[in-house]
């Protein structure tokens, strides 16, 4: 119920009114039964956006992170995420991709929307970066459409790193849903699983028109980082 008094009545209407979101193909959600939206993921503001606008519920796969803060404040966030329809998912540890799996197959069992982010985190720099592959296991498992998501203008509202957001007008565009049920039964193929996530990441970027990179954002960004870091601390010629 906290959901939909946050959609409706305390959050939507303040997002509609930063953002000012305009949507385009709304039509290819499904009204009803099973599917997974899969977006590209710019900024913070993107888990309580698409919610905003869309018809039905949907639940995303957030980071644990999110869930385990310490503290009143922790526990308030943690609170806000549960009501907003957000599960926490772990990335820790190698069982990471299995956990995200299960709780998203969990969601998609029981005819909902399920939101997902293929890159695995936000892009530092607006770029889409290649998605991994847990969004085909789950469309192949669940034998769900895949619907490509393109939040476009959110990174420029809220970039990394920036706590309130500008006001800057938002577009929220929605593809024809994907199909991928001539790959019944070969979730366990490495091959057919990167060529469906492959083809889910070739819609998003039909529809945002963001430069590619193929390259996994995590190792971007700690290439990056590591960078950083040796500029700031270079190492010592040894004698």
């Amino acid at each position: 119920m906290f959901y939909y008094l946050l959609k409706y009545v305390l959050l939507g209407p303040l997002l509609r009114l930063v953002f000012r979101p305009r949507i385009e193909g709304l039509e290819h959600v499904p009204s009803e039964g099973a599917a997974i939206i899969a977006g590209n993921h710019l900024s913070f503001s993107d888990h309580f956006l698409m919610p905003a606008v869309l018809k039905r519920r949907i639940t995303f796969l957030a980071k644990a992170e999110y869930f385990t803060g310490p503290g009143i404040k922790g526990r308030l966030t943690a609170s806000f995420f549960r009501s907003a329809g957000q599960i926490p998912v772990d990335r820790s540890g190698k069982d990471a991709g299995q956990a995200a799996i299960r709780e998203g197959l969990g969601v998609l069992g029981k005819g909902e929307l399920l939101g997902i982010y293929p890159e695995g985190t936000r892009s530092h720099d607006g770029r889409l970066y290649k998605g991994k592959v847990g969004v085909a296991v789950m469309a192949l498992k669940a034998g769900v459409p895949v619907v490509p998501c393109a939040m476009i203008g959110t990174f420029e509202a809220q970039p990394p790193g920036k706590v309130i957001p500008n006001i800057h007008p938002v577009v929220i565009r929605f593809g024809e849903p994907l199909d991928f049920s001539r790959y019944e039964g070969m979730e366990n193929e490495k091959a057919i699983l990167r060529a469906i996530t492959d083809e889910i990441m070739y819609a998003i970027l039909s529809l945002s028109e963001q430069e590619y990179v193929d390259q996994y954002a995590a190792v971007v960004k700690a290439e990056e980082a590591a960078a950083a870091k040796e500029r700031k601390f270079p190492r010592m010629p040894l004698s």
